[in-house]
């Protein structure tokens, strides 16, 4: 039913409980859902009704009045809803084009972070680390080209790169001499990044120099350099996760393989898997089951998990995890500098 409606298992179980789509018969001992042929079709309406975004309470009466002979009801909700969206559209309009105007200004008055010249070195295990933490969280979006890079923010004696893809991002820092000391920023394009990286493998330290929109890494007579991105990369700062919320130390090993057999909320319409994560006063993390109603859950999407149980490099790791809507952190227990956010999937009540 799932496959061939468009909608996803969790979603075909929450419009179930809502009473909105009810399966002809459920199997009192698997709690397995069975649909009649003829549900297939209010199926897809329901579907189309769901990515068109129309409110649940209108979605039960348009299916009650689908099959019924009078469907001037349903023409009427589907012109109401319509009108609704063309508003909600026009505002949009209105208000993205006032932030725009908001944007221009800012923008000239602005001063970019990015100066003439800036040397200095680093040592090549360190940067190598510190890529390897933040690489997995790239984007690979084409309509958002500056996410598909490092941003390496130089200032004082730390370096910190920093990637994000909007629903994920992580933080890795590297100390440096050789630096005066000012601020200097500049987004590095993936490729150059792992060039970078593979030239980091080994000791010593390696040498950068950002001037011109160039980045340059020198290590041991070999040389990666080229054209850094041009734009304006989110202020990460304002991203990460307030102090708080109830943390838990997990064996990474132990930890990955509850993950990967543990029960997971199927993606809706090709969407990713999720785990659903609770984590008790007592400093203990589980993965759920879908039915599990424990207040202090959390979704989160499964692949990026792992990817950043990866990243972090650690026999052992700190989960922070504040609420059902806020970030999760994952941090590196001797270093917390070094850690990955992950943003929660919300889960449909």
């Amino acid at each position: 039913m799932a496959r061939d409606s468009g909608l996803g298992v969790s979603a075909l179980r929450f419009y179930d409980r809502a009473g909105v789509l009810v399966p002809a018969w459920v199997d009192p001992v698997s709690g397995y859902r069975w649909y009649a042929p003829g549900q297939l079709d209010e199926a897809r309406v329901l579907a189309r009704l769901r990515r068109a975004g129309m409110p649940l309470a209108d979605i039960r009466l348009t299916l009650a009045s689908w099959s019924g002979a009078d469907t001037e009801l349903v023409r009427k909700l589907l012109m109401t809803h319509q009108r609704r969206l063309e508003r909600g559209l026009a505002e949009a309009r209105s208000e993205f084009s006032s932030l725009r105007a908001l944007l221009d200004h800012r923008e000239n008055t602005m001063t970019s972070l990015r100066i003439p010249t800036a040397r200095l070195s680093v040592a090549a295990p360190e940067l190598a680390a510190a890529l390897d933490a933040v690489r997995f969280a790239v984007g690979t979006d084409p309509e958002l080209p500056i996410l598909g890079g490092v941003l390496f923010d130089i200032e004082g004696a730390t370096l910190r790169v920093v990637a994000t893809d909007r629903y994920r991002l992580a933080v890795a820092r590297a100390a440096v001499d050789e630096h005066d000391g000012s601020r200097a920023q500049v987004v590095v394009p993936a490729p150059l990044v792992d060039a970078m990286r593979a030239l980091s493998d080994g000791e010593g330290r390696v040498r950068l120099a950002v001037g011109g929109g160039r980045l340059t890494l020198e290590a041991g007579g070999r040389e990666a350099a080229g054209e850094c991105l041009d734009g304006g990369f989110p202020d990460y700062r304002v991203l990460l996760p307030a102090a708080g919320g109830r943390r838990a130390h997990v064996e990474v090993a132990a930890f990955r393989t509850a993950l990967e057999t543990g029960p997971v909320r199927s993606g809706e319409a090709g969407g990713a898997d999720l785990s659903v994560l609770t984590v008790e006063q007592g400093g203990t993390v589980a993965v759920c089951s879908d039915s599990d109603d424990h207040p202090s859950r959390v979704a989160v999407n499964r692949d990026f998990l792992l990817d950043a149980l990866a990243a972090g490099a650690r026999d052992r790791l700190l989960l922070e995890v504040g609420g059902p809507t806020a970030p999760i952190a994952i941090r590196r227990p001797d270093d917390e500098n070094a850690f990955s956010i992950l943003m929660p999937v919300r889960l449909e009540e």
